[in-house]
């Protein structure tokens, strides 16, 4: 963790306890205490808790980083109940906005002192313990899913059948160190729109946080990921596009290649095109699994993964079509879905004649890869072979880098994957790349023009990276928009790692599926 995040991260909690103070001194006059105390930030919410004859050990508390920004507003509300203040209201106003309600409180209404004895008489209603009971669970839950775990439902088919569409994981924030919030002002348990179908957004940029990680450790190659989706910063806000149909695919698609055509069509047209833009922390949540890490040389040859050349091991549970020949052979479908996890109901794949079967003893079947490997010793097997699927489309789907160098998505590659410290050499081909990763996730002003590259105003002929990035591609490598369509997953975005399977529903519950550890 960068010692200027550190600074960032206590200045915050140091301006939460000292902007109050222009309100505080006068009422702690008003308690007998001197008033220079109230400048002093954390010597006056000491004062405030022996003033409240309150335990003075959650004064330290306030110096757990983020945790000390709740803890701040707590002492607040037990210092207000001092001069008679005891609604919730005016607890609200007392934590949410104390920079402008103790100066109020002291100068306007200018009340009087009570005292510790006092304010322990006075009891509250039934209601506001139910309130209050609340507000901690909910302070408390959030704290937990910021720094701990948090709860996320697989939405797609991109990772069948390692994950299954509507499994229910817990997703480890510690395995790679938990993300402060870019964005920290939003409404609880919500992540970037607000329910019921609402297209606004359920978070305020009033304030921002740079990129903090603590305790960070890189991402594993192999690991499943829960990530932010880089590409859905600028996403199109109606529910039929989001980041199901990203943007920038959009914009290709209308432009026939030429983004620049694509997205002023876009622009021109806001009533069909609403846009919403995210902060990074805010972007859409994605499940991959990371292939690549920072550094790697990776390419795809036939469908199969290679790292620096050598082959990946493929995940057991991953999907592709398969063309398999039999001889003939009668076959049950409730043997081939206890053998060969093959639905005949669901794992049937259509190939580009709309068929699913070829002859009575070739047919097109999606199955896994280790149900593929156990087949090839079938007996009832004369030959098994993957379908490589390239055209997946409007070729404009894809990042126009891909497009350029003539790659697909299943022969890809060779590409190089960013690690942070590490420069490369500032060309046409390397522009095309890494342009995004430079002047979007790196937040740089970086352009080329008349064959020359520009950083932040200077002519540049290279660059070195600050972050490290990922490649990530889902099980279902037919049935997923992964990087191969958009590029890098910087380690900003990074969520968690998928853990664990808490539950699973489909018609009712997949009861086998229940507390599986993801591998």
């Amino acid at each position: 963790m960068p010692l200027y995040h550190i600074f960032i991260v206590y200045l915050i909690g140091t301006l939460i306890v000292f902007l109050p103070s222009f309100g505080l001194s006068k009422l702690f006059s008003k308690a007998g205490v001197a008033s220079w105390k109230a400048y002093v930030p954390f010597y006056n919410t000491w004062v405030m808790q022996d003033l409240a004859q309150r335990p003075k050990h959650w004064v330290f508390w306030q110096f757990i980083p983020v945790v000390g920004w709740f803890i701040s507003p707590g002492i607040f509300i037990e210092f207000v109940k001092l001069f008679g203040k005891f609604s919730l209201g005016q607890h609200t106003l007392a934590s949410v906005f104390a920079p402008l309600y103790f100066p109020y409180l002291a100068y306007k209404e200018n009340p009087p002192y009570i005292g510790p004895e006092a304010a322990r008489k006075h009891r509250k209603k039934s209601w506001r313990e139910w309130v209050d009971a609340a507000i901690f669970a909910v302070v408390a839950a959030t704290l937990i899913r910021t720094f701990i775990f948090e709860a996320y439902t697989i939405p797609s088919e991109s990772m069948e059948k390692s994950l299954l569409v509507r499994d229910f994981l817990f997703v480890s924030k510690l395995s790679y160190g938990p993300r402060i919030p870019n964005t920290p002002l939003s409404v609880p348990f919500v992540h970037n729109y607000l329910p019921f179908g609402s297209s606004r957004k359920s978070y305020s940029e009033a304030i921002k946080i740079p990129y903090t990680r603590w305790f960070a450790s890189p991402v594993k190659r192999g690991d499943a990921v829960v990530f932010n989706f880089p590409a859905g910063d600028t996403v199109i806000n109606k529910p039929e596009f989001q980041s199901k149909i990203p943007y920038y695919q959009v914009c290709r698609e209308l432009g026939n290649g030429d983004m620049d055509a694509g997205r002023k069509i876009v622009l021109d047209d806001p009533v069909s095109y609403p846009l919403a833009v995210h902060p990074a922390d805010k972007s859409d949540n994605y499940i991959k699994r990371c292939v690549g890490i920072a550094g790697d040389m990776l390419q795809v040859i036939n469908g199969s993964v290679y790292i620096n050349g050598k082959p990946e091991k493929t995940p057991a549970k991953s999907m592709m079509p398969y063309r398999v020949e039999t001889n003939g052979q009668l076959l049950d479908a409730d043997f081939m879905k206890d053998e060969y996890d093959l639905d005949f109901s669901k794992d049937l794949y259509a190939g580009p004649d709309n068929s699913q079967q070829i002859s009575t003893s070739v047919y097109r079947w999606y199955l896994t890869y280790d149900a593929a490997e156990k087949m090839k010793k079938a007996s009832f097997v004369k030959s098994i072979s993957p379908i490589l699927e390239d055209s997946w489309g409007n070729p404009y789907a894809v990042e126009p880098y891909v497009l350029k160098n003539k790659w697909k998505l299943d022969n890809y590659g060779p590409i190089w994957i960013p690690a942070k410290g590490a420069s490369i050499n500032l060309n046409d081909s390397t522009y095309a790349i890494y342009q995004r990763a430079i002047r979007v996730y790196e937040k740089n002003d970086f352009y080329e023009k008349e064959g020359k590259f520009y950083l932040n105003g200077n002519e540049a002929t290279s660059y070195t990276f600050k972050m490290n990035y990922y490649w990530m591609m889902g099980d279902n490598r037919h049935q997923s928009q992964d990087s191969r369509f958009w590029g890098f997953v910087p380690e900003d975005r990074v969520v968690g790692k998928a853990w664990m399977i808490w539950f699973s529903w489909d018609g009712g519950p997949r009861w086998k599926r229940l507390f599986r550890i993801v591998k």
